[in-house]
């Protein structure tokens, strides 16, 4: 299973919280954590960038969904970006759509070719999500860099 990894970027009006790898009952307190620490960062807005993140149990969508709830309480937001076609099915199997602000529609699957019969099947297309930019953002900033403590 690979390790979470978090990446804070700091932005004028928001911090982006990048997560890469897997979102499950070993990693909800880097989850945690590094949505606290993106949240002290004082911006209005955070985007938390799920690219990245290959794998989700309920415990990672449920601190997500806390994590929302609390800001917009506080009259924050939190949105989430990148999420992938896996990603999305478990929000809304998990029953958090109404919980979690997913930026962007749902990403068609790739259009195959048709192949004359013999020739085989065309290579599939590799799903990849791209964060949204972040005007103004600054680069990796070391000290706001997490990773998964054994």
């Amino acid at each position: 299973m690979p390790p979470l990894n978090v990446a804070l970027v700091p932005g004028p009006d928001q911090v982006v919280v990048r997560l890469t790898g897997d979102a499950d009952l070993s990693t909800v307190a880097l989850v945690t954590d590094a949505l606290t620490q993106g949240a002290g960062l004082g911006t209005r807005q955070v985007v938390v960038d799920v690219a990245g993140a290959h794998f989700w149990d309920c415990s990672g969508l449920g601190a997500l969904a806390a994590f929302t709830g609390e800001l917009a309480a506080a009259g924050r937001s939190c949105r989430i970006v990148g999420a992938l076609a896996a990603t999305r099915r478990i929000i809304d199997l998990a029953d958090l759509t109404d919980r979690l602000v997913l930026d962007g529609p749902l990403p068609a699957p790739p259009v195959r070719a048709s192949v004359p019969a013999g020739q085989g099947a065309p290579a599939p297309h590799p799903a990849s999500g791209h964060p949204v930019p972040v005007r103004g953002a600054q680069s990796l900033v070391g000290a706001g860099r997490l990773s998964r403590r054994g």
